[in-house]
């Protein structure tokens, strides 16, 4: 490992730990329904968005409300996109006159844009109108993100809350409401803790504040940043340009102009990286010129992948009272990043042994690179393509500026494991979160195992409905990963989308339902997954990877809620320190070693040993 990567890697993680603070107190006083001071500006808005969808903001909802709510809200969004990609031939700002999208296609991208996956089978700039890409993929970007963040909310809420009926309101950091603490409340804001038993917030309250508060601001401000180096923004149609030097066709005739896809790319870029959603304006993703320009709009782009993931942590800490457990999280978080990033760009740096066998010289020098820059950008180089997919499958981004199927097998094994883990180290906006703490409530069982003790968890008692809950959420997305890569490899539509023989085809398949099991989007490009096969058992598994989660950490919430908190004895686990961090952390690898590690072992781990002859 190079000291220029050792300098790169440290000062994108020193950024983002920086902002992790401001960013995460600023959302938990969101939620908190504390002022703030976009109040003035957004206040009115939001009070009549609620009128105008009939919303009462202070009624509470219990967990199977809320999570009925969320998947009226989520299906209805589905629906909506499905038909804008039917019909955009017919809709107005189709300035290319694209026709509709084919059914399976249009099918795979709903319930990829609903889930927050954002797997493309497609090239944005060839296949969607700017209407479907604004109306469309925009939109589901922002709520989709803010669905999962709503649900880490409401779990929050479940573990925070203890407070009998009978007691009146108290906050989540202080003693029950006195009129010095109401009057810094908003009026529209459901109480942090006490409530209807077992309550755990309003989900369209949750979703409107996170939309308006949070994920609106961050994605206007890095919008004008990315448009301010050279990001496109604009309704217009394609352009033809002449080439400086023409270039040959694939019969041999000189090519003298080019077609340059033009479109409102910096709005929608924006999003998909704040909210973790991934999907690119265009097809080959942020390694195209218009998407990410510069070495500083990379960095921008990376930034806002892990930005609010992290920064959820210290609201996470903020919310229950207790910022040194946030701080926990976070750590358990970092540490398998920083150790995953070094992995993929060493692995990287190193080269094609292959090709050194073969006496080509891959060492970096004045006049080359070095290792391997198969599929990369020669703007950003390996340190900054190994950290950006690092980052991206850690944060159930799925976004690229390498092509990760032309990484090592050892460098494409990283963002594959990451995502078979879970997508919890830092994962989506609130789902990575909430995936930690299903982590969590099993680490804490275990040891209360180990000790003779039922397992406590912020003063709340473990008990079976928990860990059942917890059971579906952690297990079903490994079954249903093996359980398509099984079904693809074993029959012909499915070997017959994999381009390349042998151990790499195989690990074409299975990471692509890597991704799509972990709503990640990110992909093998070798895979030709614009298939009735791949679209629908994609689509499927996106559906199922997104919602069999979701709703079984609603329930965990609603039975939280609604139990009394005890208090702290000489034999609860301390959460918050150096050894439960470690305990946190080998939990989560052994349960994707256990897991995974025989599929890995006859993909890029063999293809890795066949490399080295």
């Amino acid at each position: 490992m190079t000291l220029n990567a050792i300098v790169q890697v440290g000062l994108y993680t020193v950024l983002l730990l920086t902002l992790v603070k401001p960013l995460g107190s600023y959302m938990a006083r969101v939620y908190e329904g504390r002022r703030i001071l976009l109040d003035r500006v957004l206040g009115p808005v939001e009070r009549l968005i609620y009128k105008l969808a009939g919303v009462h903001s202070e009624q509470e909802m219990s967990w199977t409300s809320y999570a009925g709510a969320l998947l009226l809200f989520n299906v209805a969004g589905l629906l909506l996109l499905y038909a804008l990609q039917r019909l955009q031939a017919w809709l107005p700002l189709n300035p290319q006159g694209l026709g509709p999208v084919a059914p399976g296609l249009a099918f795979n991208t709903a319930a990829s844009l609903a889930s927050n996956t954002n797997w493309q089978n497609y090239a944005g700039e060839t296949t969607l109108s700017h209407l479907t890409q604004m109306l469309g993929l925009t939109v589901q970007n922002f709520v989709s993100a803010a669905t999962g963040m709503a649900v880490l909310v409401a779990l929050i809420r479940g573990l925070v809350r203890h407070s009998p009926p009978s007691s009146p309101p108290t906050s989540a950091r202080t003693q029950p409401s006195s009129p010095s603490t109401s009057a810094r409340t908003r009026s529209s804001s459901p109480p942090t803790s006490g409530g209807t038993r077992g309550g755990v917030g309003n989900f369209w309250v949750d979703l409107t504040r996170t939309t308006l508060y949070i994920l609106l601001p961050l994605s206007f401000i890095l919008a004008l940043a990315l448009v301010s180096q050279g990001v496109v923004q604009t309704l217009s149609a394609s352009r033809t340009v002449p080439l400086l030097d023409p270039i040959l066709d694939a019969a041999g005739n000189p090519v003298h102009e080019q077609v340059l896809a033009l479109g409102p790319a910096a709005s929608q870029v924006a999003i998909k990286q704040l909210g973790t959603n991934g999907g690119g304006f265009f097809g080959v993703n942020s390694a195209h010129p218009f998407e990410n320009p510069t070495p500083l709009s990379n960095l921008m782009e990376m930034l806002a992948i892990l930005l609010i993931p992290a920064a959820l942590c210290y609201t996470f800490g903020r919310m229950v009272g207790d910022t040194r457990q946030g701080w926990a999280l976070l750590a358990a978080m970092t540490l398998p990043f920083l150790l995953l990033v070094f992995c993929t760009a060493g692995t990287e740096q190193a080269g094609n042994p292959a090709l050194a066998s073969l006496g080509v010289d891959q060492a970096a020098g004045p006049l080359q690179p070095g290792g391997n820059m198969e599929g990369k950008e020669v703007r950003f180089g390996i340190v900054n393509s190994a950290l950006w997919a690092t980052a991206t499958t850690a944060a159930s981004n799925g976004s690229v500026n390498a092509m990760h199927d032309s990484f090592m097998p050892l460098g494409g094994l990283v963002p594959m494991v990451l995502m078979q883990l879970g997508e919890v180290i830092y994962g989506g906006v609130g789902s990575g979160l909430y995936g930690m703490l299903a982590f969590v409530i099993v680490a804490v069982f275990v040891a209360g195992l180990m000790v003779g003790r039922t397992p406590e968890y912020l003063g709340k008692k473990i008990e079976a409905f928990e860990i059942k809950m917890v059971a579906l959420a952690i297990l079903i997305p490994p079954i249903l990963v093996l359980t398509l890569t099984g079904l693809a490899v074993s029959t012909e539509a499915g070997r017959a989308a994999a381009l390349n023989p042998g151990p790499h085809g195989f690990s074409e398949i299975l990471y692509a339902y890597s991704s799509q099991g972990n709503n990640n989007g990110s992909a093998f490009a070798g895979l030709a997954g614009n298939t009735p096969f791949y679209n629908v058992t994609g689509g499927l598994a996106m559906l199922v990877a997104r919602y069999w989660l979701a709703i079984p950490m609603l329930a965990v919430a609603g039975s939280l809620a609604a139990k009394k908190r005890v208090p702290a004895g000489a034999g609860t686990l301390p959460t918050h320190g150096p050894l439960f961090v470690a305990w946190l952390i080998a939990v989560v690898v052994l349960v994707g070693a256990l897991s995974f590690l025989p599929a890995l072992a006859i993909g890029p781990i063999v293809e890795h040993l066949l490399l080295r002859g």
